[in-house]
């Protein structure tokens, strides 16, 4: 689940950190997927070890590459006791649900339950109507791309001071269904015509999590379990439900709720895993958020025409274009590099996944701390440029 920019940067000044990365980073020289030599994962380290310097309380990271497997952390993962944060942490991904969401969806479409230019109204009919919106416009294809026009719940000023801001204290433990976060989106006019633009959407993925269990006539939770899950092995990996407990091992959560003491850090780990949902509710590992890239860039989760449609991003006009395809951002490194993935924030987190293209070098880590995505950027860099730029 990423914030939109009416939303406060703590939580995730992140319609930015699912893609600002694309937005942050310039391309340079030509490609390569060989990384500089010898140059290990110390810059990444570095990167990792400056962002705690700058506040983040700690953060886990995990490579993978020709060399093989590279685990670490840097900073605390709990405040109050000044525990290490642990490089095997589980921790809400956010937004990077959003690359599982679309994953299933195009599966879907390979066995003939549904296909990417249906309308929302196919199989939601009558949910999407009033205010100028209307499921009868809008495709499935745009709702994965975030070129739908609707608005993000996210950014509803009520929503935003009860759930992100200031009282999510009181309000953490409420369960909140997804037809709650569609009912608050259609409450406003779209933001444009269907296909017209694109604008990052949470609303988009709450939709597709219910088209989903329409063409499948199960969960959306199970719809995922029985096709990436369990197939992938990644045993680290879950969707919460209601339940507001973070899996062991993990570390503490921590935001910054309060805009006008902005000092203050609160421990936010305990929270209904409801209010995220198909948006950003998925709980996993650095470990298996590399494994699930590099299946999926690999080709093992979907056929190459699907893959290729993911992989298509969204061309729109002016400076809003987000190199978004459908659940997938493409990067473009200072060194010339083009890498795949997401990353997500919740309240308390922030989370990165990429892969390079052919799926041989992927990087997953997480901050416990929902400040300061710009660094996120570094790390990334470090990591595939060799420097921490």
């Amino acid at each position: 689940m990423a914030s939109s920019k009416n939303t406060k940067v703590g939580v995730v000044g992140i319609a930015a950190v699912a893609m600002a990365a694309a937005a942050l980073v310039t391309p340079a020289q030509a490609a390569t997927d060989t990384p500089p030599a010898g140059s290990g994962h110390r810059a990444t380290q570095r990167a990792m070890d400056a962002a705690v310097r700058a506040g983040i309380p700690g953060v886990t990271a995990q490579a993978r590459d020709a060399r093989g497997v590279w685990k670490s952390a840097s900073g605390v993962g709990d405040l109050k006791s000044g525990a290490p944060r642990g490089k095997n942490d589980k921790f809400r991904v956010g937004s990077i649900t959003k690359t599982f969401v679309a994953t299933v969806l195009l599966q879907m479409e390979t066995e003939g339950k549904l296909g990417l230019d249906d309308k929302v109204d196919d199989h939601l009919p009558g949910l999407v109507r009033g205010n100028g919106n209307d499921g009868r416009a809008i495709t499935v294809r745009q709702l994965l791309n975030h070129t739908s026009g609707l608005f993000d719940y996210l950014a509803d000023e009520k929503y935003g001071k009860t759930y992100l801001k200031e009282g999510y204290l009181k309000h953490r433990y409420d369960t909140l269904p997804p037809g709650k976060h569609v009912k608050v989106a259609l409450s406003h006019k779209p933001l444009f015509e269907p296909g017209a633009r694109q604008a990052y959407s949470n609303t988009n993925y709450v939709l597709a999590g219910l088209i989903i269990e329409k063409a499948g006539g199960r969960t959306y939770e199970d719809e995922v379990r029985d096709r990436i899950i369990k197939p992938l092995g990644l045993k680290d990996t879950s969707n919460p439900g209601d339940s507001i407990h973070l899996p062991r091992p993990s570390s503490r959560g921590y935001s910054k709720l309060f805009e006008a003491r902005p000092e203050r850090i609160d421990d936010i780990t305990e929270m209904n895993g409801s209010q995220g949902w198909a948006d950003g509710d998925i709980i996993s590992t650095a470990g298996d958020l590399n494994r699930f890239y590099r299946a999926l860039l690999g080709g093992k989760l979907l056929p190459s025409k699907q893959l290729k449609a993911m992989k298509t991003t969204a061309i729109t006009p002016g400076p809003t274009d987000m190199s978004y395809g459908l659940g997938l951002t493409r990067i473009e490194t200072s060194c010339g590099r083009t890498l795949w993935g997401h990353g997500g924030g919740m309240v308390g987190w922030l989370s990165m996944a990429v892969t390079t293209e052919d799926g041989r070098h992927q990087l997953a880590f997480n901050y416990n701390g929902d400040w300061d995505a710009t660094s996120m950027q570094r790390i990334t860099e470090a990591e595939f440029c060799g420097a921490t730029r």
